[in-house]
């Protein structure tokens, strides 16, 4: 199973985008891409940004013959249906064709790397191409007849079913193309097997790993991709510089379901990744997002010059339901990603086209927060809203102490109780509130202190928790609290979160995005415009409310209610395949 796709998948009935939110039972969001699982293969091509993802054309729920579905968009907001890219049809890939990657060939082309299911029902790794590359939007696509291109064997010693997910090539100063696979052994080491090829098309696998690590399990969907040290600006993917990018690896661990990245340096000359100190490919490794968020996939926009990932976000609600609504899973709101100047983190943050979106706006300025209040914000589709606001804490020395076994976030925040005033905080936003408070999902702030005994310095620690508890008056939903720590000090640094609202989904990114939890919830009374939207401090101490911007966000152009026939390009009339 691929990037997540052992979960649950779209309908045919379902399309990219806003809903018409008359059907008030179904909470589909508005501004989500949302027919897919995993994102296989996003690009820019000739100005049209497109979407490939995994898509089950005959149901909800996971099925067997998935097909890359494809949509393109000229902004990143509004999106048109494109027929799906290809479906299983050869032997390497009859029963299904999984997730992989696009590549930008130097030439221009584009071309997909993937891993199908083959005859035997194991996983191997193809090649698609595109029948007409004057056509910006790639309504063609063919299989090359050489497929698949890299398989398992007795030699290698590859497990036929932890082979998959080939990320985006990168071209070496050799001239040698290069790309990995994600992969584990028997006794869960993790790893991301090497591969290298002059043509694309005969690949050799390399004697080591790009990189690996025990007791981590198999890694789904790698990302491998370089970021400047200096400023947000993107890094193309086979980019050379030396002393002005790191690299980061991004591994989907199937075990946790959840998305942890390093930050370390390439070694060319050896082919092999190397964290920073500080950093190791398991659990204990940074996050990109601490809600429900997984299979994520990158990649370089070269004519705004950033780099855009993506993430899947699953479903909180039963399958039982996902069958009866059509549809399940979708993606969230693309994000900028960029290297902290500290160099030990990434930074996230929705992209300025979102923006667009923003209709009638809210602005508070200068507001004090008293210890137990709640405020309501008036003025916006409390249901579909962008909220910024940035808090200024004073009176730090009133901060609770942090326990040394406080160590997991998540624990700590499923553990609080709004009703349990505590020193500083909770306070942050109540979204898709319910008018009698009967449902309401929070994201909110702690400030903790601990003592250096070191240097006798008193140090604080910003939680950042988004609880779902109360999210819902339908119990079968997962109601899980998420909760992480954000790298700021509270002491000469605001408290600024933004919150995009879209109906299920609930995006916040912490701290100028050094922190984002993403949730899933589906409230049966806060819907549409019985939704509200409160801003709220149950500590015992005051908080300053430095500026507040909320607006209404509206609904993006959809493309139709069915997903466009196959016109997969048959092998045997396909143009001759030379890269």
């Amino acid at each position: 199973m691929a990037c997540g796709d052992w979960l649950v998948l779209l309908s045919k009935r379902v399309m990219i985008g806003f809903d018409s939110y008359a059907r008030h039972a179904v909470r589909r969001p508005f501004g989500h891409p949302v027919p897919n699982v995993s994102v296989s293969g996003p690009m820019i091509y000739k100005g049209i940004y497109h979407l490939f993802y995994q898509y089950n054309p005959y149901g909800a729920v996971w099925d067997v013959r998935i097909v890359w579905g494809h949509s393109t968009s000229v902004d990143l907001v509004n999106w048109i249906s494109q027929p799906p890219a290809f479906n299983p049809s050869q032997p390497s890939d009859i029963n299904g064709c999984w997730s992989g990657s696009v590549t930008i060939l130097p030439n221009g082309k584009p071309v997909i790397l993937y891993t199908g299911i083959d005859q035997n029902k194991g996983q191997v790794q193809n090649v698609a191409v595109p029948v007409n590359i004057s056509d910006p939007y790639l309504r063609e696509w063919s299989k090359p007849p050489q497929n698949p291109l890299m398989t398992t064997n007795a030699v290698n010693g590859i497990n036929p079913d932890r082979f998959r997910d080939p990320t985006t090539a990168w071209l070496g100063r050799d001239g040698e193309w290069r790309v990995i696979v994600g992969s584990s052994t028997d006794d869960r080491r993790g790893l991301a097997i090497l591969y290298k090829s002059r043509d694309f098309f005969n690949w050799t696998q390399s004697m080591k790993p790009l990189h690996y690590e025990d007791l981590t399990g198999m890694w789904e969907c790698p990302d491998f991709f370089p970021v400047s040290i200096t400023g947000s600006d993107g890094v193309e993917t086979s980019s050379v510089g030396e002393n002005g990018i790191k690299h980061v690896l991004k591994v989907s661990l199937i075990e946790t379901l959840h998305d942890y990245y390093t930050i370390g340096s390439y070694d060319r000359e050896k082919d092999v990744y190397v964290p920073d100190l500080g950093f190791v490919q398991n659990e204990s490794a940074p996050r990109l997002d601490y809600g429900k968020y997984y299979a994520s996939k990158t990649f370089y926009d070269d004519v705004k010059k950033r780099r855009i990932l993506w993430g899947w976000v699953n479903e909180s609600s039963p399958a039982k339901d996902d069958i009866e609504k059509g549809w399940s899973g979708l993606q969230s709101f693309p994000r900028k990603i960029w290297l902290d100047e500290s160099g030990k983190e990434l930074l996230q943050w929705p992209i300025e086209e979102i923006e667009t979106l923003r209709g009638q706006q809210v602005n508070w300025q200068k507001k004090v927060l008293k210890a137990g209040s709640t405020l309501q914000v008036h003025g916006v589709t409390a249901a579909q809203a962008d909220v910024e606001v940035s808090f200024k804490v004073k009176e730090l020395e009133k901060a609770d102490v942090i326990e040394p076994s406080w160590t997991d976030p998540q624990k700590i925040c499923s553990q609080g109780d709004l009703s349990v005033m505590s020193g500083l905080g909770p306070f942050g936003l109540m979204v898709l509130a319910s008018n009698d408070m009967e449902e309401y999902t929070s994201v909110y702030f702690r400030i903790f202190k601990s003592n250096d005994d070191t240097n006798k310095k008193t140090k604080y620690v910003v939680l950042m928790c988004s609880d779902q508890s109360r999210s819902s008056l339908n119990d079968e939903n997962d109601k899980s609290t998420f909760g992480a720590f954000v790298a700021i000090d509270p002491s000469h640094q605001t408290i600024s979160l933004r919150t995009l609202i879209d109906h299920s989904i609930v995006e916040s990114y912490g701290g100028g995005g050094r922190t984002c939890i993403t949730s899933r919830v589906y409230p049966k009374l806060a819907i549409g415009e019985n939704a509200n939207l409160f801003v709220f401090n149950k500590g015992t101490q005051s908080v300053d409310i430095l500026t507040l911007s909320a607006w209404s966000l509206k609904s993006a152009q959809i493309n139709g209610d069915l997903m466009s026939p196959f016109i997969e390009r048959e092998e045997s009339r396909s143009p001759n395949h030379q890269f």
